[in-house]
């Protein structure tokens, strides 16, 4: 029964985005909602500048509506995943406002720094209080041992930093056609069979509805893209996968299957701490993607080593938490 409820949530929530992209796209393109390209950024990309943006609204559309109609179907939904559709909303609507500030009342930074950050925490405070209400362990298990750190009310304080940081990391990792949209792929399938091997069988089925909802837009997000996810997307993909860990309590694993996410942020913090301290760049520019394309790789290869990199870092994290 539930293999089934897999299998269709995968094929509904692909059809979704595939079926509804040619229509949203030239929409967007109606509105004039497109990409600006960051001057400093690769020369290359300029050309991708006016691409249709804010396609995430798809992405968050599909998963939200797939996970609900499988749910009421086959069976009640539990408050796990009431609160997984809450925190891929919550960062949804976070990133469309910072979207629709950049592209619609033509502010390049969007939301201030400030300003997207108080709405991560305010999200994540109100994950956590969800969490509370139901109880959940307040320790972290290390991998691979049976070793468990027991955090107490420090918990919150991790949970609010791990719900901003993977967010903040996935949209990072949003800077090349196609790199974030099978990324997210790869790690959100590593995190379905975690979960199906701890018999959380909703939260499989989110997980897959998420791949769905991302190859479905790969389609035309592929190089060359058509439509770019914006941070609407990026943002509600890396709460999700954040909050999917946390829900799991595999919180650490997260580090393992999302090591790209991770690479690509400390690429980012390394860069602006070496300039800071002594003036000098580590790399030719940051996230760790530029640095590549700037030395020579073309965009596809960047974006296919790293899609091979994720798919070994999932095994390694599927095989940790499951088979170990």
């Amino acid at each position: 029964m539930m293999e089934r409820v897999i299998l269709l949530s995968l094929l509904i929530s692909f059809l979704i985005t595939v079926l509804l992209s040619p229509i949203f796209i030239p929409f967007l393109r109606r509105l004039k909602f497109g990409q600006s390209i960051r001057e400093e950024g690769p020369k290359s990309h300029q050309k991708k500048s006016g691409t249709p943006t804010m396609g995430g609204i798809l992405i968050v559309l599909s998963v939200l509506v797939t996970t609900l109609v499988m749910m009421w179907k086959f069976q009640e939904p539990n408050w796990e995943i009431y609160l997984l559709l809450f925190v891929t909303a919550g960062y949804g609507l976070l990133g469309f406002l910072d979207d629709f500030i950049k592209i619609a009342l033509k502010r390049n930074l969007g939301l201030t720094s400030k300003q997207k950050l108080i709405g991560q925490i305010v999200i994540a405070i109100i994950f956590y209080i969800g969490l509370k209400m139901n109880d959940i362990s307040t320790a972290i298990t290390i991998p691979m041992t049976d070793f468990s750190i027991e955090l107490g009310w420090f918990y919150s304080l991790f949970i609010v930093f791990w719900l901003v940081g993977f967010s903040n990391a996935v949209n990072l990792t949003d800077g090349l056609d196609g790199l974030l949209s099978g990324t997210a792929a790869i790690s959100f399938g590593a995190f379905a069979i975690v979960a199906w091997s701890h018999s959380q069988f909703d939260i499989s089925v989110f997980s897959v509805t998420v791949v769905g909802a991302v190859l479905g837009f790969l389609v035309f997000n592929a190089h060359p893209a058509k439509v770019f996810m914006g941070d609407t997307g990026s943002l509600a993909l890396g709460g999700a996968i954040a909050a999917i860990s946390i829900l799991l309590k595999v919180e650490l694993i997260l580090l393992v299957i999302g090591a790209v996410f991770v690479v690509e942020t400390l690429s980012v913090i390394l860069q602006v701490a070496s300039f800071k301290t002594t003036g000098k760049r580590i790399f030719k520019m940051s996230p760790l993607h530029h640095h590549y394309e700037l030395s020579g790789w073309s965009e596809w290869r960047v974006v296919v080593t790293f899609w091979t990199v994720g798919i070994l870092c999932s095994i390694i994290g599927i095989y940790i938490e499951v088979w170990l």
